[in-house]
Parts: structure tokens; C-alpha cells; sequence
């Protein structure tokens, strides 16, 4: 699972200001948060935005696979990417749904 950076630049760029974007890479593969919360990977410079009912709706005609091997299907987004708005709103829309992550325990001192 590569990425080129570029890839992720240019997508994270598509979307919205508002949506409070950022990224980490993980695993060989890159999260991206909203507001915190994961919304969407990328993985092998494909962009997978986590499945929700409001997503589904949204984007009509759904395309889902795993973003790795082993993992729970996402939504596989090709053709919109270059649509700001309509990756924007699909990111707002995924944000809003998903609950907030929990809060990381503590690691006890040894």
C-alpha cells in the first residue's frame, strides 16, 4: 500500500476548509480525519470514504470494496474527486454520522 503524496495533496486540497481536514499516514496507507474522526483512507493513491447511511444516499450508485486486504468494505470513490463540492459535501455528510472516536486511555508509568 504506496501513496504518493501528491495524490493525497490533491485530494485532501478537493475538499472544503469548513470540513477541517487533516492526515496522518498509518500502516502504509493514509487516514484522513474530519473534525477528528476518520472518514475516509487512502490506499494504493485510491480513495476510500467510510461507509454511512448518508453517504449511501448521497452518492447514489455505490461503489464499495476494501481499502487493504482483510478489511470491511468502504465506499470507493473514483470519478468525484476532482468535484470539490460534491467530495466536500460527501465528507460533511460521513463526518456528521460518524460518532466521536473515545478517548485514548492513559498509559500507566512503569
Amino acid at each position: 500500500m504506496t501513496n504518493d503524496r501528491n495524490f493525497i495533496e490533491y485530494v485532501t486540497d478537493q475538499i472544503d476548509d469548513g470540513c477541517d481536514i487533516t492526515w496522518r499516514m498509518m500502516f502504509g496507507g493514509c487516514t484522513v480525519y474530519s473534525k477528528g474522526k476518520v472518514v475516509a483512507l487512502i490506499c494504493d493513491d485510491q480513495l476510500f470514504v467510510k461507509p454511512t447511511e448518508a453517504g449511501r444516499a448521497y452518492i447514489g450508485e455505490v461503489v464499495e470494496a476494501p481499502p487493504y486486504p482483510g478489511a470491511k468494505n468502504s465506499f470507493l470513490i473514483e470519478d468525484k474527486i476532482e468535484d470539490g463540492d460534491w467530495l466536500s459535501e460527501l465528507i460533511v455528510l460521513t463526518e456528521r454520522e460518524l460518532p466521536m472516536p473515545k478517548p485514548k486511555k492513559k498509559r500507566k508509568k512503569r
